[in-house]
């Protein structure tokens, strides 16, 4: 015997992983969170490995513990880039027994479904500009469009912790004369508590200052660029000219451009609502796509995971507005914990 009518809904990213056992009728019945996902670095098997507490607590805040397999378990996981990484993470999933299905997409998906309405043919596109940056569209007819995001192998360009790496190699250029003088040679080795650029690059070669701590950075470059600095603006410029290329790109692929579609923005970056940004992601779009209707998401990605389950279950209209009123109530820290 399964758990007949409750599915699996699974959001795990580079930093954080969502779990949550969702009704057919759109209560959510247990939620986790635990740390990030990361199969490129410790492998499919170990990276599954992470998502079995979750699981667990889960299935145990509704009192399921042992019941048996839900009726389906949605994952949408970062780094799962490439058809054989989807194929890998789903048959492994499969074999824990969680769940009768499996069903495994990338993590930009999420966002995606968070931000469509929960009625008609799922058609739009998303880009997400977070840690990184990724792009993933639907189309009619069930199309999709994406990229491999899987670095600057595959063409990519952006997210938090490469603004962060791009502010730092103005800054050093800056310092020593190669580049252009910017406030960033000052403003990055400050935020740290040290005067120079040498003196950071040191603390950052030397790990007196962790490798992790290096997307604090990104933050820092957007005060900068609110200043009027122009080199720190001129790499905010480029990170709204990527978000839009890649935007423009599915939406020709999927043969959207010439009707409205959604658009939608998301990721800790574009979330922050930067001004600088923000506007001109917009402007960009409204010249080169100009039927898009972008907006930005900033619900728990996790949302769009457990939406999937209930287009998956054929949920009844009234349903999805019990779970998203569901997720509203948790606010934007929405994890671990439980909500009915």
């Amino acid at each position: 015997m399964g758990l007949t009518g409750t599915a699996l809904a699974i959001d795990a990213g580079n930093s954080k992983t969502d779990v949550a056992l969702v009704a057919a009728d759109g209560r959510l019945l247990g939620t986790a969170r635990g740390g990030g996902f990361q199969p490129a670095v410790v492998g499919t098997a170990r990276a599954i490995d992470t998502l079995a507490p979750l699981v667990e607590s889960a299935l145990a805040q509704a009192g399921m513990t042992g019941a048996g397999p839900v009726d389906h378990l949605s994952a949408f996981l970062a780094n799962a880039d490439l058809p054989v990484e989807e194929t890998a993470l789903t048959s492994e999933i499969a074999r824990r027994g969680w769940s009768h299905t499996v069903s495994v997409r990338n993590d930009t998906f999420a966002l995606l479904r968070a931000g469509l309405p929960d009625d008609g043919e799922p058609v739009g596109v998303a880009v997400v500009c977070g840690a990184g940056i990724n792009c993933a569209g639907l189309g009619r007819h069930g199309a999709t469009a994406r990229f491999p995001s899987i670095g600057r192998i595959s063409g990519d360009w952006g997210g938090g912790s490469f603004l962060a790496d791009e502010a730092l190699w103005h800054a050093a250029r800056a310092e020593d004369g190669r580049g252009t003088p910017t406030e960033l040679a000052r403003a990055l080795p400050a935020h740290f508590g040290l005067t120079t650029m040498p003196e950071l690059i040191e603390a950052l070669h030397l790990r007196g200052i962790p490798d992790r701590r290096r997307h604090e950075l990104a933050p820092v470059l957007f005060a900068v660029a609110a200043s009027g600095d122009p080199v720190a603006r001129g790499i905010i410029t480029r990170q709204a000219e990527e978000i839009v290329l890649m935007a423009t790109v599915a939406l020709q692929r999927l043969d959207l451009l010439t009707e409205p579609t959604p658009v939608v923005l998301g990721g800790s970056v574009l979330a922050a609502g930067h001004p600088l940004l923000h506007d001109r992601v917009l402007r960009l779009l409204s010249e080169r796509a100009p039927k898009a209707v972008p907006h930005v998401v900033t619900a728990p990605p996790v949302l769009g995971a457990t939406l999937d389950t209930l287009d998956r279950a054929g949920a009844e209209a009234d349903a999805y507005g019990r779970l998203r009123r569901a997720w509203e109530e948790r606010g934007p820290g929405a994890g671990a914990g439980l909500a009915t």
